[in-house]
């Protein structure tokens, strides 16, 4: 897994930070609310009652005291320094560069594309990346000495510790956890037996997001206390993990047998890659051995999700972020961060850095922290997300009331700036033809609607003419809110916010001029990774050639793997696959990896 180190810098001397400046932040609201305590903390649980020598390790060989000796963070010279704990050069010091933003550098070996291992940094005491800066994992030692131990909470007390800490879901729509909770129970309440369960996912089918696969890596049982806490409070019988990358289902496979036989029981497995396996009802019935589909949108995971049960489904940050107000307490987790959404937010940047950052920083300071700029745009919230301009990006704030006055979101947390030296109507194209072939074949928007999209933005940008753009925007309304799930709505709001943004470059290639700017593929996709399974692990062992195998069950004939990967796959009389498995030489393995991505059915996996 490499060495992970957490870098990061803070600032000495002005005030008020450049970017803060020219953000127009108010330089006290600024360093109250974003580097509240950032001076005296010593961790995530600096000043709580809950300290991490507490628990069952306290007074043991893994105590503070006798374990390994990590330094404490200097004391901040000026207002709003960041003085967090990094490592530099292979040993662990107080960050106290002065005066510019140190850039972030890609800290973990990336064995394969721009997303396949990130690099990690936090601006203030860290609480999610708490311990990182020692160890490129936490086990269960490790993260009982850095954490503590896990109170246990009644559903009461749950329900009010989510509703004063004002945790939403960090998987892209927000939803209040409270109101999840409380349907739950509600759902728990109305059934004889008062079953229920609790999935976390942490599928990240979103190729710009890598936060939760950071986590998973790296810190995988704060993960596992959040789900546990809720699960004991709901009384579930079961947690189950859904991922989809082979080295998380590794660590968490190994985070479990670390803590034991628990009650729930905790399980992880793995599912197909796919844009659209991380939504609910999709994961939820993958998760029960069906096809990784969505259900539809009248279903509800809260009322009828895993095996039938009442479900609670959330995404991977925020069982971690409840993990760590279960420990603080809500007066504590609401010292760092905005009034209004406390506590700290982790971003990807530019799909290479997962960023730890109390709410309300600036988000010029965070781009420039991981030395990048606004660039043409930024893109928040992914490839579902919607694009901010340069003026706005250098005003915008890591805060959902911020972004939405400024007609963006920040959905899964994912923060794209688009670099000068790319062309920006070819990089939404690229990625518009990517989300019509991550269609779940379920439905016409989807499997008409997103290709006829992609085609129409494609013909506008090849000089089709003002009335080539008009006939996008048709498009991408005959496709909104008429899906079996939101993909279509997604899909069309990202192509909609493009022309928006974008529509000096639009108007330019609809002319036919063009803007002579060269795409750098900067949005990256799964194909540019040479990912296995159709997403991003290492490459494959030459000891053990892949394999492309089919599933019976599920196989329905449709014979669109032949056309996509036709040097692997042939077809019978019948119209199925000749072979259950076959072998896939190296250099057909990103066409079998576009075969896998394509199956409607979802009946085909790479293995090896």
């Amino acid at each position: 897994m490499g060495d992970v180190r957490v870098r990061a810098v803070r600032r000495g001397g002005s005030r008020r930070p450049r970017a803060a400046a020219r953000a127009g932040a108010q330089p006290a609201a600024y360093a109250r609310a974003a580097y509240a305590r950032s001076a005296h903390g010593r961790g995530p649980y600096a000043g709580s009652t809950r300290s991490r020598t507490r628990g069952p390790y306290a007074g043991s060989p893994y105590g503070r005291r006798s374990g390994p000796r990590r330094e404490r963070p200097a004391r901040a010279r000026g207002r709003g320094a960041l003085v967090p704990y990094a490592r530099v050069a292979g040993r662990p010091r107080a960050a106290r560069e002065e005066g510019r933003v140190t850039s972030v550098e890609p800290l973990v070996p990336r064995s394969h594309g721009p997303a396949a291992a990130p690099s990690l940094a936090c601006l203030g005491p860290p609480r999610l990346l708490a311990g990182l800066d020692q160890a490129a994992r936490l086990d269960r030692v490790a993260h009982l000495t850095v954490h503590g131990s896990l109170p246990d909470l009644r559903p009461a007390e749950l329900v009010d510790l989510a509703e004063n800490i004002s945790l939403r879901g960090r998987g892209g729509a927000g939803f209040p956890f409270a109101r999840k909770l409380r349907a739950v129970l509600a759902a728990a309440r109305r059934r004889t037996d008062g079953r229920t369960a609790v999935v976390v996912n942490g599928s990240e089918g979103e190729p710009s997001c890598l936060k939760d696969t950071a986590l998973l890596l790296h810190a995988p049982h704060l993960v596992l206390d959040g789900a546990q806490l809720v699960a004991r409070a709901l009384r579930a019988e079961t947690v189950r993990v859904g991922v989809t990358r082979r080295d998380v289902e590794a660590s968490v496979g190994a985070a479990i047998a670390e803590r034991g036989p628990v009650r729930p029981p905790l399980s992880v497995t793995r599912l197909p890659e796919r844009f659209v396996t991380g939504e609910s009802s999709a994961l939820t019935r993958g998760l029960d051995e069906g096809p990784a589909l969505p259900a539809g949108r009248g279903v509800r995971t809260s009322e009828r999700g895993l095996g039938g049960l009442p479900t609670l489904f959330s995404n991977t940050e925020t069982f971690a972020q409840l993990a760590v107000a279960a420990r603080l307490g809500a007066l504590g987790y609401r010292e760092t961060g905005l009034p209004d959404e406390p506590g700290t937010a982790l971003l990807t940047v530019a799909g290479q850095h997962v960023v730890e950052t109390p709410t309300g920083v600036p988000l010029p300071y965070v781009l420039e922290l991981c030395g990048l700029g606004h660039g043409q745009g930024v893109l928040l919230g992914g490839y579902h997300g919607r694009w901010l301009r340069p003026y706005d990006a250098r005003r915008a704030l890591v805060s959902r009331a911020s972004l939405s006055a400024l007609g963006a979101t920040l959905g899964a947390g994912a923060v794209l700036p688009l670099p000068e030296g790319t062309c920006p109507v070819g990089e939404t194209v690229r990625v518009a033809h990517w989300l019509a072939g991550e269609s779940a074949g379920q439905c016409g928007p989807c499997v008409l609607g997103l290709p006829s999209l992609a085609r129409a933005l494609a013909g506008a940008a090849d000089g089709g003419g003002t009335a080539a753009l008009e006939a996008v925007r048709r498009r991408a309304d005959a496709v909104d809110r008429r899906g079996a799930c939101a993909h279509p709505d997604g899909t069309a709001g990202f192509v909609r916010s493009a022309l928006d943004v974008l529509d000096d470059d639009f108007r330019l290639h609809a002319h036919g001029s063009g803007c002579g700017r060269p795409v750098l593929g900067t949005l990256g996709l799964p194909e540019d990774t040479g990912g296995g399974d159709g997403a991003r692990p290492g490459p494959a062992d030459p000891a053990e050639p892949a394999r492309l195998v089919v599933n019976w069950t599920l196989c329905q004939g449709h014979g669109l793997c032949a056309g996509v990967a036709p040097g692997t796959i042939r077809l019978d009389a019948d119209g199925y696959p000749a072979r259950a498995a076959a072998p896939v030489p190296e250099h057909l393995r990103r066409q079998a990896q576009r075969a896998v991505r394509r199956c409607p059915a979802l009946a085909l996996r790479l293995e090896g």
